[in-house]
């Protein structure tokens, strides 16, 4: 067994792992608080509650598993993992945008030495004429939620040239920008980036998944134009 095949191997038996842990853990009652339990099973999120070799600085997290449509022995590109203790989870201003950074830790952890990928890219590959792009994996599962195919990066830093061409079969691909300049800031970068990109802010102070559990499905289909 090569290397690579190896590191696929041991990706595999972690998601696995960690998804065991999901249910009745600190990791299911956070999802269940974002208002994206109806879709756990399906992006088959888990929890670090006895993490396999390499992966102890992970203990206690949300895993976020980067799965790939075809399945197979490779079906888990990488994974991420996201903090959920209460000082990661709870801002004191009522706010649900997602930050890279909290209080002098990183709040998303990935493998070490893991290059930027995208995000549930079964979107892609999604009959639809229109595909949404957002920050980050948990607005990219509320997205589709709301039944909008969408894929997603982990911040605007995150997104390589060669992503570009995934995303040209579609007639529109619509940007969720979070509702602050950084948001802003993306959804602009993204359209001189891609020709078919419509900018698609929420509201300030929300991201997508904050938009869909505050004021529901229907209105941000009507918000995005689907």
């Amino acid at each position: 067994m090569n290397q690579q095949t190896s590191r696929q191997s041991d990706l595999v038996e972690a998601a696995k792992r960690y998804a065991e842990s999901y249910e009745g853990s600190p990791a299911e009652r956070y999802i269940e608080h974002r208002g994206l339990a109806e879709v756990a099973s399906r992006f088959k999120l888990g929890y670090v509650a006895s993490a396999i070799t390499g992966h102890e600085r992970y203990t206690g997290r949300l895993a976020i598993p980067y799965l790939r449509p075809a399945g197979g022995p490779a079906a888990v590109a990488t994974i991420r993992f996201r903090c959920i203790a209460d000082s990661c989870t709870k801002s004191p201003e009522g706010d649900w945008l997602e930050k890279e950074q909290h209080e002098g830790h990183g709040k998303y952890l990935g493998l070490p030495g893991d290059p930027p990928r995208i995000f549930n890219t079964a979107a892609l590959i999604t009959p639809s004429p229109h595909v949404g792009l957002t920050e980050g994996e948990l607005d990219a599962m509320a997205g589709e939620l709301a039944g909008v195919p969408t894929a997603g990066v982990p911040g605007v830093s995150a997104w390589k040239p060669h992503f570009a061409p995934a995303f040209k079969g579609f007639d529109r691909t619509l940007v969720f920008g979070d509702g602050d300049e950084a948001g802003r800031n993306f959804a602009d970068k993204m359209s001189t980036v891609l020709e078919n990109a419509i900018p698609c802010a929420m509201p300030d102070g929300l991201d997508v998944n904050g938009f869909v559990q505050k004021q529901g499905v229907a209105a941000f289909r009507e918000r995005v134009g689907v």
